[in-house]
């Protein structure tokens, strides 16, 4: 910006407006000690597009300092868009006059960003652990680099009145930090200490109030094996000691959660270690200011208990990220490791209030660790994971929601209903499209109030009602049916071009793509259910170039949740009648009733509820139950998370993948799937272990997707290749399918911080939608 300010001996003004996450993350101190150490007179102050500032002084320290607010801005601050203005020039000498933080002002409609709740900072640490501090062992330290934001928030401006601290007001030596422009607390908004702030308490499993430390008292119980609901930052957390089997399996039992796996949480850096292998990269995730749960490699022979996460050799690993938690670990008794799970039961959402936990967690939890800070919004914990050398959200909400995406395209504003599994919302506003944080799976009411709750918060945070609507093709998904009641004009887009559009939108593509998207289920133009397609698509529209051949779902939904039905369809997809003798099934399908078997395969013959069905995930169910791995799911992708695993134990050399099998239907490519029975079934009876078995089809499975790429690469000249589906949080499959397709010569885009699952399709949604509708 050198050019911009010619040397002059002249005082000059200038107005910045910055727009971006510039509210709740100290930037306004920021920018004060700036104009101080430059010498510079004016003001800073919040508006309902961001922050707007006037500065005079000579050109020099003008020019220093707006290239000080955009390269040192506040770790949490992310600067979207700056724009200066020259105003008059007002003498030759600087004026003597201060430079203020003013009060926020109120106009139009809002722009600005909400921050997300950010994790506990090490200044906020040093302080609570400190027998000397003010603050010492008071659980609601945070300043402005770290504590609630978003959780906590009715509106914009990003004002205390506006927020749930309303209720608590500032005594004089946090108001004095408040008001102080040198102090990390100024103008924080949720600043408090234990003479003003929110307070513990204790509850038994009745509600009644408990006596004794609220903290001491909860790290005993932890240490006996009770379960306690702990209300947290965005909702509450059911906890029990993850090193007791027994607890684990009582939390288990209560919660009616099997063998789904559970996160846990743990110290520190070097804890976590001594459970699961860590690399850098892991590490720096583990500790920056988002603190999601990070999925792990497990070590062997641990004292975690191995009812945590059983048979899949992965570990959801999540650092204290409020002081709450951190004072909860400094507690002697507090077992090494705990299981942090949502506080809910299953399939409904996570609890936020005190009365409700009391009531909906009534037979899990054997006591209540409460506070009285309102949470306004619900926002459960992040999942990551790093794959293909990036950070890949699986669950977006804490420390990630409400960051917008910046669209590459211009984009109406308009409201993106999402999809039905691992639900989520978008609101675009501006170009920004706002992907709200995760909702869970829309099929009860509870979740339905749920979502409904969260966008109507978010349209009342961002300040405005998209009149435009858009939602998934499916008509009997709970987003589709709540699209149509809106008084707005609403239009549908398919689910996988939804999930080529996430993609799109994140990595800024605006040219045409081939585009693979692998899941359970998408909704067809055919009456087929889609689920192993590849496109050739943009923003404007889609093609089916390509699919896995077909295999029936006999039972429709209940194929999904019974992995052996896939297992006999693959058979008989191959063998036909033949599938149904003893000596055609692997000896893992002669463990189901052989009269259950011969219905299923009546239902085939038939051809009575048996749709057709493309998709990659039941395959993924059919090879695992071919290998005895998985006959029944439960929980969603059980079975094909147990077939990765077994990919990786083997240390023997990779083996050929099983061959590729090309043809063609009605100009589209297809991938047989079918010859896999007889190979695997071939390979199994001669003793080839389950783990070269599973190696071998997702060798395969790439292969297959990178030959297809290649043959339509001949007809488009497209080069640029994207990934989604829920499929590609496979690990193994998403790491060697980049590979593979990189050294073909292809561009390769997958999700990063918009989950490839059904978590990022509103944000496809809405990139599409929004681009007909402008």
């Amino acid at each position: 910006m050198a050019g911009a300010y010619a040397q002059s001996a002249h005082v000059r003004t200038l107005h910045v407006f910055i727009n971006g996450i510039v509210q709740g993350v100290g930037f306004r101190p920021f920018v004060y000690r700036l104009a101080q150490r430059y010498a510079l007179t004016g003001s800073v102050r919040n508006n309902e597009e961001g922050v707007t500032i006037v500065a005079s002084g000579l050109p020099e320290a003008l020019q220093a300092f707006v290239s000080a607010i955009e390269s040192d801005a506040p770790p949490a601050a992310r600067i979207n868009r700056i724009e200066i203005r020259p105003g008059k020039d007002d003498s030759t000498e600087p004026e003597t006059a201060s430079f203020h933080i003013l009060p926020s002002c109120k106009g139009q409609r809002p722009s600005t960003q909400i921050a997300p709740d950010m994790a506990l900072c090490a200044d906020c640490l040093h302080e609570i652990l400190d027998p000397a501090d003010r603050r010492y062992r008071y659980p609601f330290t945070n300043c402005t680099n770290c504590g609630p934001r978003f959780s906590i928030v009715n509106r914009v401006p990003y004002d205390r009145s506006n927020t749930s601290m309303r209720s608590f007001p500032m005594c004089s030596a946090c108001s004095h930090e408040y008001r102080d422009p040198l102090d990390r607390r100024f103008h924080a908004q949720p600043n408090a200490c234990p003479v003003c702030g929110p307070q513990l308490s204790w509850h038994d499993h009745t509600g009644r109030v408990a006596e004794g430390d609220c903290l001491e008292s909860a790290a005993q119980a932890l240490a006996r094996g009770a379960v306690v609901a702990v209300k947290g930052l965005g909702g509450f957390h059911l906890a029990v000691n993850g090193c007791s089997a027994e607890a684990v399996s009582t939390l288990r039992q209560r919660k009616n959660r099997p063998s789904k796996p559970l996160a846990i949480m743990v110290k520190d850096l070097e804890t976590a270690a001594s459970f699961a292998h860590i690399s850098e990269a892991e590490a720096a995730l583990l500790t920056s200011s988002e603190h999601p749960i990070v999925l792990l490699s497990c070590r062997e022979q641990t004292a975690l208990a191995s009812e945590v996460a059983p048979g899949i050799g992965t570990i959801g690993i999540m650092l204290p990220y409020t002081p709450l938690h951190a004072l909860l670990f400094a507690q002697p008794a507090t077992p090494k490791a705990l299981v942090m799970t949502s506080g809910n039961r299953s399939n409904e959402p996570i609890c936020i209030r005190n009365e409700e936990a009391l009531q909906r967690l009534q037979g899990i939890a054997d006591w209540f660790l409460l506070h009285n800070r309102d949470i306004v919004t619900r926002v459960d914990d992040s999942v990551a994971r790093i794959m293909a050398g990036e950070v890949r959200l699986l669950r977006r909400g804490r420390g990630f929601s409400p960051v917008p995406v910046l669209l590459p395209a211009v984009t109406a504003d308009i409201l993106a209903c999402g999809a039905e599994m691992k639900s989520s919302f978008c609101i675009v506003r501006n170009n920004e499209a706002y992907l709200s944080q995760h909702i869970g799976e829309l099929t009860g009411t509870e979740n339905y109030d749920f979502y409904r709750e969260s966008v109507d918060h978010l349209q009342n945070v961002l300040g405005f009602v998209p009149e435009l609507v858009v939602c998934d093709q499916h008509p009997d998904y709970l987003s589709s049916r709540y699209a149509r009641t809106r008084n707005g004009r609403c239009r549908t887009v398919q689910h996988h071009h939804a999930h080529i559009g996430a993609v799109m939108a994140e990595n800024k593509l605006h040219d045409s793509v081939l585009g693979i998207v692998l899941d359970g289920a998408g909704y067809s133009d055919d009456g087929t259910v889609y689920g192993g397609e590849i496109y050739l698509a943009d923003r404007n529209g889609y093609s089916r170039l390509a699919r896995l051949s077909h295999l029936l779902l006999p039972g429709g939904d209940q194929a999904a949740a019974q992995p052996w039905r896939m297992a006999l369809s693959l058979l008989y997809q191959h063998f036909g009648r033949k599938a149904l003798l003893e000596e055609a099934q692997p000896p893992a399908l002669q463990s189901i009733s052989r009269s259950h078997r011969q219905f299923i395969g009546q239902m085939m013959i038939q051809g009575l509820n048996c749709p057709k069905t493309s998709s990659c995930g039941r395959l993924f169910d059919a090879v695992s139950a071919l290998l005895g791995l998985c006959l029944y799911n439960d929980y969603e992708g059980q079975a094909a998370m147990l077939l990765e695993r077994q990919a990786v134990l083997t240390d023997d050399e990779p083996q050929p993948p099983y061959p590729v099998i090309l043809t063609k239907e009605a100009d589209v490519l297809v991938i047989e799937s079918s010859p896999l029975a007889a190979l695997i079934c071939s390979d199994l009876a001669a003793g080839v272990p389950g783990a070269v078995v599973a190696q071998r089809f997702h060798q395969w499975l790439v292969s297959a997707l990178v030959a297809v790429c290649a043959e339509l690469h001949e007809q488009t000249g497209i080069d640029s290749v994207v990934l989604s589906g829920g499929c590609m949080q496979n690990k193994l499959l998403l790491e060697t399918l980049i590979s593979h397709l990189q050294i073909k010569g292809f561009s390769v885009y997958a999700g990063a911080l918009v989950p490839m699952n059904d978590g990022g399709i509103a944000l496809g949604q809405a990139f599409i939608g929004g681009c007909v509708c402008v």
